[in-house]
């Protein structure tokens, strides 16, 4: 479990770390001469769109008559059309001193770059930029070009890597929290997975089904140096005959989640005008529930006799339940959520009083 937690907090690390590409790489300027060529062609289309705006009003109002109305919109036509032709030239002028200064060592393409979370970029000084190889940390995927990234990322069906941590604590009826068996911060539950998440509708991305398989831990520590005995169908908390330094339960179960995915990221055009949809760009927001199997339970007591430090491993039911069920949701903002899970069945199989499991965290959908 220490080596899950530790590599989980590697890569969340990794995840978190963000880098930006130079912008005086060969590639990030010249994605600003296109995004200039982009707007100057925009601009120019809009004024030439409120112009023929005008003319066709005095039409209307007979200030003018049909044929100067059409010799008026090929003057505007023409003029937007030198506008741009000009504006452009200017730009291309630029781009081509970026190449020549490319061919001369001037400028470097970035062989190694950072993206939004930790993307590596690898290319020679020949390739373009729809030709490198795109190694996703993040989510662990190879994209080679863009192409190939826009065509997977699009599909109906993606699939995600999960991880959630957070608080994990039983309701117990006539009981709150402040009076609560388990420290409140002491109990933990940790989940990760593979999910799939398949858009219901061909062409609206607003439904989603997400499914997959957890491996989910639920830890308890109980308060007053207290310990778990089996005490034939009953399992009960007894004090401990010494202080025990660490006194904690786990339960691991396998379970099969299903959630309802409402996802708002917005659809996109590409370049050819054609539209394609992403997920986990936006908010998002699951509801739905798991069930599964119990795989093990163990109870570990730490605790020291004469300078000498035990840790004790009991192994066991405990009279746990052998199945689990309950409700699961989460709310958030592309690939982080706030997530909350209810086991619907008692952890203890025969126990007077019924206690389910709750937990509440975060959790990281990595696309």
């Amino acid at each position: 479990m220490q080596k899950i937690i530790f590599y989980a907090g590697i890569f969340l690390l990794t995840l978190i770390s963000k880098g930006m590409a130079q912008e005086n790489s060969f590639e990030g300027r010249a994605k600003l001469i296109s995004k200039r060529i982009d707007s100057i062609v925009k601009a120019e289309k809009e004024a030439l769109k409120e112009q023929v705006y005008v003319i066709d009003k005095n039409l209307e109002d007979g200030i003018i008559n049909k044929s100067e109305a059409m010799n008026l919109k090929q003057k505007a036509a023409d003029e937007s059309a030198k506008a741009i032709e000009e504006k452009v030239s200017l730009e291309q002028q630029k781009l081509e001193i970026l190449i020549q200064d490319k061919i001369n060592g001037l400028v470097q393409y970035d062989t190694v770059k950072k993206r939004s979370g930790t993307t590596i970029i690898i290319g020679s000084s020949s390739d373009s930029i729809s030709d490198v190889t795109e190694i996703n940390l993040g989510s662990f995927k190879i994209y080679n070009g863009e192409k190939e990234k826009i065509r997977r990322k699009s599909k109906r069906t993606t699939s995600q890597f999960v991880f959630a941590g957070g608080l994990n604590n039983l309701i117990t009826e006539g009981e709150d929290f402040e009076n609560s068996d388990f420290r409140v911060w002491g109990s933990h539950f940790y989940e990760w997975g593979l999910t799939y998440n398949t858009r219901i509708f061909q062409n609206n991305n607003l439904l989603h089904t997400k499914y997959g398989f957890s491996v989910m831990y639920n830890n308890l520590r109980p308060t007053e140096n207290r310990y778990f005995v089996k005490n034939g169908a009953q399992t009960e908390l007894q004090t401990g005959a010494v202080d025990f330094n660490e006194s904690r339960i786990r339960n691991v179960y396998l379970v099969a989640p299903l959630h309802l995915e409402f996802d708002f990221t917005p659809k996109k055009t590409n370049k050819e005008g054609n539209t394609y949809f992403r997920t986990h760009e936006s908010l998002r927001l699951g509801v739905g529930g798991y069930g599964g199997v119990r795989i093990k339970t163990k109870q570990i007591l730490k605790y020291e006799i004469d300078d000498t430090k035990i840790k004790d491993k009991q192994k066991g039911d405990f009279n746990m339940s052998n199945y689990i069920y309950g409700l699961s949701a989460y709310i958030g903002y592309r690939q982080t959520s706030i997530y909350v899970k209810y086991d619907l069945n008692p952890v203890f199989k025969n126990n007077a009083v019924d206690q389910n499991n709750i937990s509440l965290g975060v959790r990281f959908d990595f696309n």
